[in-house]
């Protein structure tokens, strides 16, 4: 997001100029590579080849709950404590720490969801090269190899997953500068006082000589080193530079997957799905960073980052967690890579025995090693040991789910007004217009401009009439401003981010001059929560939510769009925390809205800038996206690939941000975000308007039409999310989710599953005349959603398109509720009754679910007042059962009628209820497509039933 800045300095006015002009492209000099950001060279340069790193197996201690074991670098006789851990759920957990670092080194703080629950370990065997210990499974166990230091997951005789393997662990420990003045002198008194301490701790501990050594040689240079080679204490990007008092502190460590060729996750980046080997090339970067007009397909560093990658294979899938929020760089190699199909083929012909390996190595610039192994063994079993952790997807209103409008800015109370009557105007459903930057005065949050939005609140109560909602942005960069009471508070309070001279740290961004305040206080966040409460927002009511935009940190004025990384928040460093940044302000905001309302309402908060367990909190979106059709591209594999690390609740924006689409591309993309979890059309102050309504009356129709079929849809949307909260399962999906032995699948990401009974092929090649999709699944049968045609899973299928196809199957052997009824808003829908698709196999008998509650409050949770049924279709009969016991909730909704794919003529429908009544149907039967319809079964929707076809 952007916006129009006026009478700003002139730094701020030349981003202006650049960000508003129709030519800007993201500038890479802007952002470093791993050559520019100097731990990451260091860590890079080193070579995989002998750890220096021995397991002292004298000092292992294992208890009820984990095993320690210090580890010895013996180059430079620094110790290191390794600890272990079994989790429950197949899970283990490895961390190292220095053993005496000269201050504490950053633990990420709450982004688990709890103290993750252990199960013993138990010590299998011992000898002087190493420990086997028994991790519970059947022949699951973890090998620990002293030297070099190295550790193995196997199962049976299978190597899992080893660490250290390559000899790329290096922890860079935290020592003293020597190379000041100031250093030099305090080092004489310091070194005096340590010798008589030792001269005495020698007589009493006979290993205290040995300690005064490897302290001595912890401090010492290395071979070579000069006072700041590699910019160890100080390095300058640009025109900033950053000054590291406490010296170099990076960590790294190696994992090898042999047997593994696809590995997914880590994002966000603007690339495919299946990560790629980064051998030759940058390594992926994750760096909370404002990078608008992205480029696509490298590894740059986005606004969002979650340090979790998922392997697959035919035969198992697992998952890394590496628990650091600090600038982190990913290299991925492999044995594999490069090779043509023809090489592959000649490796088969010619009986090749090398084993398929993927390595990857983490490195980040502070912090400590914490590292969740998750082992699966399916995709199903890695989403749910994830969210045991770091938790689930929030679950959101129902509205959310439905269509949102947006752009930077509707201008006044009276283009809202217009915009919404549009809508109604041309029939085009939608539940929430947004107001982006420009409606605050001067660039104040939790403010209204007075002359453009005088009166809010009867803004809002005309939404609330349609039964329509708002989202306004709300920044964390506070205006610098004595006049702004946020800010007084804020500065009062002592809750602004500070500079390394202890000072209110400041930059600059859309309000000019401004603070940020430090989200990691919880005191702070508390406050920031407070301030949404509607006698403190003025003009807020309860139809309104919120957007965190800019929350990386943006500072345009700072090294590489962001803060610097030697601010401080509270005792730490930014560099310690940057990537958490974002994941705290979304937090504090929706704590905010919950808050509002007593408790009762859940939220709607989106973010742009994220981490593991942002999940829990709301929605994120792929950010400054461009009208081109490879962004309508790439918008897939990028929400797969947050689907797969917990965040189920992710769009683009609907049309590019930046640009202007043809309306055919316009049209391609609404039919693509009709079916993405979050559906938001977004523009650019500088672009044309683009209501959908302005396009030509037969591109409204086309785009009328992807609407309606998201509206259609959203009882489905509803339960999938519904499951996402619960288990952690993601909503979109790659197909090799749910069929993980297709090899055919791991690398595909232009479709998608929804659930796992609705795959997704868009149409995204500009003029397209047709398209190719993989149905997946041997003896499996897709019926075409539109046509209702039949055809058998296990081919590559040719679908001939037009400008209105979407091309969307439903799996045989599911029942997906619908509702027919398309109103001008999802609340407008609520007591609407149902229509149920039951598409049948050869295969299974067909099952589905219906989800229902009151589609805002927490109560489902809180009361169990939802209704949750299980439709099932065997033997000639459907019905419904409750899966829910001790829910309770009443529904005026009832099931309309039941239309049955791939089914025989029956002569007879006969609805049984438990109050023993049997009424017969009316049905229709098309004999070309197989297709029966039951009309007006008239069942309430929260009852049991039976439908029999005799």
């Amino acid at each position: 997001m952007a916006a129009f800045i006026v009478r700003m300095g002139p730094l701020l006015v030349l981003w202006q100029s650049v960000f508003l002009s129709g030519t800007w492209a993201v500038d890479r000099g802007n952002f470093k590579t791993c050559d520019q950001s100097a731990f990451c060279k260091r860590q890079r340069a080193l070579k995989p080849g002998q750890s220096p790193y021995r397991a002292l197996l004298e000092t292992l201690e294992l208890t009820n709950t984990k095993l320690t074991l210090q580890l010895i670098n013996d180059n430079n006789k620094v110790r290191l404590l390794l600890e272990l851990y079994r989790l429950q759920g197949n899970m283990t957990r490895v961390k190292i720490n220095e053993l005496k670092p000269l201050k504490p080194r950053f633990e990420v703080p709450d982004v688990l969801i709890n103290d993750p629950p252990t199960e013993p370990l138990s010590l299998l065997s011992q000898d002087e090269n190493g420990v086997v210990l028994s991790l519970g499974a059947d022949s699951q166990w973890l090998i620990v190899s002293a030297k070099p230091f190295r550790l193995d997951i196997m199962e049976g005789r299978e190597v899992l997953l080893s660490l250290n393997s390559r000899g790329l662990l290096a922890f860079e420990h935290l020592r003293i500068r020597k190379d000041t003045i100031s250093y030099k002198i305090k080092n004489k008194a310091y070194s005096a006082w340590e010798n008589i301490k030792w001269v005495f701790s020698s007589q009493v501990d006979p290993e205290g000589a040995e300690k005064k050594e490897e302290s001595d040689a912890a401090n010492e240079p290395a071979e070579g080193e000069t006072a700041n080679e590699d910019g160890m204490w100080e390095e300058t990007f640009k025109s900033h530079t950053d000054n590291k008092p406490n010296g170099p502190s990076s960590i790294s460590l190696d994992f090898s997957l042999p047997g593994v060729e696809h590995v997914y996750g880590i994002p966000e980046h603007a690339d495919s799905l299946q990560l790629k080997t980064t051998d030759g090339g940058d390594p992926y970067r994750l760096f909370n960073l404002d990078v608008f007009q992205y480029e696509l397909f490298n590894p740059m560093a986005l606004y969002g980052a979650i340090p979790v990658m998922l392997s697959h294979n035919a035969q198992r899938t697992m998952g890394i967690f590496w628990l650091n929020a600090a600038e982190t760089w990913v290299d991925i190699s492999s044995n594999t890579a490069g090779k043509t199909v023809f090489g592959q083929m000649l490796d088969y012909v010619q009986g090749s025995s090398e084993t398929p390996q993927t390595d990857v190595r983490w490195i980040s610039e502070s912090g400590i090693i914490d590292v969740f192994i998750m082992l699966g063994p399916t995709p199903t079993d890695v989403f749910s040991q994830y969210a045991s952790l770091t938790g689930t997807q929030a679950f959101p209103p129902l509205s959310a789910l439905a269509y949102h409008q947006c752009r930077w800015n509707y201008n006044d109370q009276e283009d809202v007004a217009a915009v919404d009557q549009g809508f109604d105007e041309h029939d085009i459903p939608y539940d929430f217009i947004w107001l982006d930057i420009e409606h605050t005065d001067g660039k104040r949050y939790f403010t209204w401009d007075p002359h453009k939005f005088p009166q809010p609140k009867d803004m809002l109560q005309g939404l609330i009439d349609k039964r329509r909602k708002m989202v306004t942005i709300v920044d964390p960069h506070i205006k610098v401003d004595s006049s702004y009471k946020i800010h007084n508070e804020i500065r009062s309070k002592g809750f602004y981010v500070k500079n390394k001279d202890g000072g209110d740290y400041e930059g600059w961004c859309w309000p000019g001059n401004s603070g940020y305040p430090d989200f990691t206080n919880p005191e702070m966040r508390a406050w920031w929560a407070s301030m949404f409460a509607y006698d403190q927002y003025e003009g807020s009511m309860e139809n309104m939510y919120t957007w965190n935009d800019m929350n990386e940190p943006s500072v345009f004025n700072g090294p590489e769009v962001t803060m610097h990384k030697d601010a401080l928040h509270g005792n730490w460093e930014n560099r310690d925390l940057h990537n958490l940044y974002g994941l705290y302000v979304q937090m504090a905001t929706a704590e905010g809205l919950i808050e509002r309302s007593g408790g009762v309402e859940r939220p709607f908060v989106l973010t742009r800038a994220f981490f593991a367990g942002s999940q829990r909190y709301g929605a994120v979106w792929t950010g400054d996206n461009t009208a081109e059709w490879d962004h309508l591209k790439i918008s897939i594999p990028m929400c797969l690939s947050l689907g797969l690390v917990g965040v189920s609740f992710c769009g683009a924006d609907v049309g590019g941000f930046f640009k202007s689409p043809s309306t055919e591309l316009l049209v391609r993309w609404y039919q693509t975000g009709a079916y993405q979890p979050f559906f938001r059309a977004h523009a650019h102050l500088d672009t044309p308007r683009r209501e959908p309504w302005l396009f030509g009356p037969e591109n409204t129709a086309l785009i009328r039409e992807a609407v309606r079929q998201r509206y259609a849809l959203l009882p489905y949307w509803y339960q999938l999310f519904y499951h996402a909260h619960y288990s952690g399962q993601p909503v979109m999906r790659p197909l090799w989710v749910e069929y993980p032995q297709d090899t055919a699948t791991f690398s595909m990401d232009d479709q998608f599953l929804l659930g796992r009974d609705l795959l997704v092929h868009p149409v995204t090649e500009e003029g397209g005349r047709g398209v190719t999709a993989y149905l997946p699944g041997k003896g499996e049968v897709w019926f075409d959603v539109h046509t209702y045609q039949k055809h058998n899973g296990a081919q590559n299928l040719y679908i001939p398109v037009t400008i209105s196809s979407i091309p969307v199957f439903q799996r045989g052997g599911s029942i997906i509720p619908r509702k027919a009824r398309v109103r001008r808003s999802s609340s407008c829908m609520e007591h609407d009754p149902y229509t149920l698709f039951v598409a049948l196999s050869p295969k299974r008998f067909a099952q589905g679910e219906l989800y229902i509650d009151d589609g805002h409050t927490i109560n489902f949770d809180k009361q169990k007042q939802f209704i949750h049924r299980r439709l099932s279709f065997a033997n000639n009969a459907l019905s419904s059962r409750n899966l829910g016991p001790g829910s309770q909730f009443i529904t005026p909704s009832w099931i309309e009628k039941i239309v049955i794919l791939g089914a025989s003529k029956p002569s007879k429908a006969t609805l049984k209820t438990p109050d023993g009544k049997e009424n017969l149907l009316e049905f229709e039967f098309d004999a070309s497509m197989s297709v029966l319809t039951l009309r007006k079964p008239g069942v309430n929707a929260g009852v049991d039933w039976t439908v029999v076809l005799q």
